[in-house]
């Protein structure tokens, strides 16, 4: 492609700016359509304060808490379903990319469901898809027995987007505790990471920050974790998030980080960053063994 007088023109990556990105923080509950509506209020929200190239949801924004049947009878085709195509018009009518935390999907012909992340660009383009693969079953400090795999089954894809120019790689909640999936994604070029979280109270006040700060550092990217706050029912039982949704850059640095409550925060990514990062420590050519 040239431009007037015969010189090449210039091709316009996003690489040459930063990305500005909000990560949304929420309290959502066992009423799908209530978590949407409010979901679609926060992002909105966002979008006239901030003016973001990049909106980050947190872990099941469509849900969390209820029975299991709850979680079969919320569960959406994809594509499809309402809290699909909330997100998919939100980018398109705002010209936003939306990696939308994760919702819960439909297993045809299993009373199981999938955590599943979806990614749209700015044209509302559905442009990535990953099903959590490492799922939640302990027993925390405080006593409380979580058992993700009786309802969920896992995902077993490594998946990376293409943000412009920028790769994003995907992940979530407890993926964050297993290094080999983020190296994984390295080796697929990302420089950002996206996690949308659900993290209980007990473990996040002591490992959060600590495994998210962690996983940056060692994969140098910008580190992107939209987090679930506060309690959830499930039956009799409240159950408790820890929230403090951040992003740390490529050298673990805290650069954003939310408080208690509802609400967003936002920062720029700056690709230069990454690549600077990278080549001061050159981790990659250090590698000596294989996972």
């Amino acid at each position: 492609m040239t431009a007037a007088g015969g010189s090449p023109a210039r091709v316009w990556r996003r690489k040459e700016v930063p990305v500005k990105a909000t990560l949304i923080q929420m309290n959502s509950q066992s009423d799908k359509q209530a978590n949407i509506a409010a979901a679609k209020m926060l992002m909105e929200r966002a979008i006239a304060e901030e003016h973001p190239d990049l909106l980050v949801l947190p872990e099941m924004f469509d849900l969390v808490g209820g029975e299991t049947a709850d979680k079969l009878r919320a569960a959406e085709s994809i594509p499809g379903g309402p809290g699909y195509a909330m997100c998919q018009e939100v980018a398109r009518a705002h010209a936003v990319f939306v990696h939308a935390g994760s919702l819960i999907e439909k297993v045809p012909g299993e009373d199981l469901v999938h955590n599943t992340t979806v990614v749209f660009n700015r044209s509302g383009r559905e442009v990535a898809r990953y099903r959590k693969i490492h799922l939640f079953d302990v027993v925390t400090p405080d006593g409380m027995e979580y058992r993700e795999s009786a309802t969920v089954k896992p995902g077993a894809e490594v998946v990376a987007y293409d943000l412009e120019g920028i790769t994003v790689g995907c992940a979530i909640c407890y993926d964050l505790r297993f290094p080999e999936l983020f190296r994984a994604l390295v080796k697929r070029g990302a420089e950002i990471i996206a996690l949308p979280s659900c993290f209980t109270l007990q473990t996040g006040k002591d490992h959060w920050e600590a495994l998210c700060r962690a996983r940056a550092i060692e994969t140098q990217t910008y580190f992107l974790a939209a987090a679930q706050w506060g309690g959830h029912t499930r039956g009799k039982e409240t159950r408790y998030s820890y929230g403090h949704s951040l992003i740390a850059d490529p050298w673990g640095h805290v650069i954003a980080k939310a408080s208690d409550g509802i609400g967003s925060v936002t920062a720029h990514i700056q690709p230069e960053r990454v690549a600077k990062v990278r080549r001061d420590m050159p981790l990659t050519h250090h590698q000596a063994l294989e996972a």
